[in-house]
Order: C-alpha cells, then structure tokens, then sequence
C-alpha cells in the first residue's frame, strides 16, 4: 500500500474545508436516518402511531434509494450529537490552523447547550426525534448514553482550547447524570452503563464510551467517584470479548452482530480508559481487538466493509469511523496512517458529492446519495479533523 503523499494530505484538506462550507451554509441543520417519526404526514394520522407501524416507516424511510423525506414533510433538525461531533471537529480544525480564529467553537458550544433535554436535573442530551425500538418507543430528547458522552466530551474539547468554566462544569454534571442514572450492577461481574434511563442493557460500544468519558472526567477533576466504576464496566465489556478479538454489538440474542464502526468506538474507547485511567490493564484486548479490526473489516481497494463477513452496504459512517480509529492507532504501525488515506481515497472516488457532501450508503449494485447531517456529515467532518490532526496529515513523522 503506497504512503500517503503530500497531494493526500492537500486533498485531505481541500475536503474538509469545503465539507465544513456545506455544513455550515446548512447552519448544521439537516435529515437523519431515524428521523421519520418527525413526518407531519404521519403525526396527522394518530391512529397509525403504535410499534409496528413505528417500526416499520422509520426502516422504510432510512433504507429506501430514493429520500422520501421531503414528501413525508420531515423538517431539517439540529441533532445535538451532530453538533457535538462538529464542536470536537472545529476545535481541532482551529487548533491545527486549518480554519481562521473566530468565535465559531463558542456558537456552536453554545448552540449545544440549547439542545439539552429538558426537565433534568443533571446535563444530558438525546436525539431530535422519537425512535422505537425493538422493545419501547424512546420520545423525542430522552437522554441516551452516547449523545451524553459525545456532548460531554465536545465541551471538554472546547473548555481546552477557549478554557470557559461553563463548559467543565457542564461535561461534570454530564458525567454525575451517567453515573447515577445509567450505571447499574448485578452480582459480582456485572456493571455496566444503559444506553437510556428506561431499561438496562449491555451494548458494548455505549458501556465503554461512557466509562471513556467518566475516566476524562476523573482525570480532569480528581473525582475518583468515577474511576472505580468506568474500570469495572470496561472490565464487564472487555470480558465479554470473543478470543478472536471481536464484539458482539451488545448480548441479547438480537445484537449478536460484529460491525465495522461500533467495533472502531470500542478500541478507542478503551485506548482512552487506559490513558484517562492511568493503567495498562486493556491493553491484551486492545491490541486483540485491533488485529481483528484490521484483518476484517477493510478491502484491498481500501473499502471499509460494513460487517466482519459482508462487505454491503459500505456505509459512510464504516468510512469515517476507520479513519478515525486508523489515525488514533498510528502508532501500532506506520501502514495503518497509509490504510487510513487509502479509505479516504476510496471515499472520494465513490461516495463524495462536488456540492460538498458524503452519500449515506454504497450498496453493491446502487447507492443512496441522501445527505444525513449528523451520521454523515458530521462525522466525516470529525474523521478529517482526526487526520489532520494527527502527525501524518501535518505530514510529521510518526514516532
């Protein structure tokens, strides 16, 4: 695999300056895979809102070729995961000089804060529509572990660069609200933290993304209210890692899936337990787990595949959480920093619109070239960011 050149890393760049144009003409506003239950069309008919048909639109509008939304009346949204993934991306993108110095990383901090869910006594944050799960229908801003996290850990980022209290206080609030609320324990070997406050679960992505961020947080603070916890839910997930190096995406017999991008949100989170954590103790399954992701969920083109064993459909989101996770893991190896510029590569030449935006999904024989805000958008504008932020998209030698 050839090393990334200097014309990469430009078009690296040229990409995200344009990527973030597009976001920001939009004001970060747009559609989302899950959004469907937000149709005026079917809130005007109340006798069709119970499970099946929930279930049943909301599939059928995220999978179809063609974007119905506009038909079904689905108004562009703030998602306030989607402005928490742009804080984190333009904090980075303002610390490496990439875009000028202005109060963007403040709008858009503030912006975030708007978006918390209401009548909560801690900060905390959930999605911009309903969603119905397998199970129970979740309203429109319920907190949720992995809005929370990412919210919190965007304002981390921004308190570092532009150092407002407010920010710290807030990401400390959201980590008292996921400490209390969503830890749970059961007998000796089991603590984990729900993806909401209406049932327990054990999803492995959302328990090591919360235990990530409570360890930032006890780093920060010197809290270690949330330290003993954080470990004990990694050791829970870590536990239950196939000897392959491989996780389930969560333990009911309906989540026994392996995925490209929840598996990527598991090594680094765990990449960070460890640092945040001051201990080496995952590091045999970190190091397991990136061995699996690397021989497993990539083609020789550079094509991130979206399951261990399928390729279709390559979703945009396998694409930026690769780049994300290869950049992170340069220094298990200098190929991973050329495999990352070689998805990037692939991306372009197959799911980048010249308007500036990424398509959704590459299926083997169509592609649906629907712009989602939040699960496209903003997450290849934080992929970018990680790359150039790191020591091959300033083009300095990895150590």
């Amino acid at each position: 695999m050839a090393n990334p050149t200097i014309a990469d890393k430009e078009r690296a760049r040229e990409t995200t300056l344009k990527l973030l144009a597009y976001c920001r003409a939009h004001d970060f506003a747009g559609f989302d895979p899950y959004d469907a239950l937000n149709s005026s069309v079917f809130r005007a008919f109340p006798f069709l809102n119970f499970k099946l048909v929930r279930l049943f639109l909301t599939q059928a509008v995220k999978r179809c070729p063609i974007n119905l939304r506009p038909l079904l009346l689905v108004p562009r949204t703030l998602n306030p995961k989607g402005i928490a993934l742009f804080l984190s991306s333009i904090t980075k993108l303002h610390k490496i000089g990439l875009i000028e110095k202005d109060n963007l990383p403040g709008l858009t901090a503030d912006k975030l804060l708007s978006l918390r869910s209401g009548h909560q006594r801690r900060s905390c944050w959930g999605y911009n529509f309903d969603w119905q799960t397998r199970t129970y229908l979740v309203p429109k801003g319920s907190p949720n572990i992995v809005c929370s996290t990412f919210a919190g850990n965007a304002l981390l980022d921004a308190f570092d660069y532009v150092h407002d209290p407010a920010y710290l206080d807030t990401a400390i609030s959201t980590a008292n609200f996921i400490l209390e609320t969503l830890f749970w324990r059961e007998g000796p070997s089991t603590a984990c933290f729900s993806y909401t406050p209406l049932e327990r679960t054990e999803i492995h992505n959302a328990n090591l993304l919360g235990a990530a961020f409570l360890c930032r947080v006890s780093r920060l603070t010197g809290e270690r209210k949330f330290l003993e916890p954080a470990l004990n839910a990694a050791r829970y997930s870590v536990g239950k890692q196939h000897q392959d190096g491989a996780w389930d995406y969560g333990e009911s017999l309906a989540q026994r899936w392996i995925d490209n991008f929840h598996t990527g949100f598991n090594l680094v989170a765990l990449r960070r337990i460890d640092h945040y954590g001051g201990t080496m103790e995952f590091e045999i399954s970190i190091r397991r787990g990136f061995e699996f992701f690397r021989n497993h969920f990539f083609r020789e083109d550079g094509a991130p595949k979206y399951f261990h064993n399928a390729t279709y459909p390559i979703d945009i989101h396998s694409v930026a959480q690769s780049l994300i996770t290869l950049t992170e893991f340069r220094d298990f190896g200098k190929d991973n920093a050329d495999l990352a510029h070689a998805v990037l590569g692939w991306a372009l030449r197959n799911m980048w619109d010249n308007r500036g935006f990424f398509y959704f999904q590459k299926h083997a024989h169509f592609t649906v070239r629907t712009s989602f805000m939040r699960w496209s958008q903003a997450w290849m504008l934080l992929a970018l960011a990680t790359l150039l932020d790191g020591p091959e998209g300033r083009g300095e030698r990895v150590p």
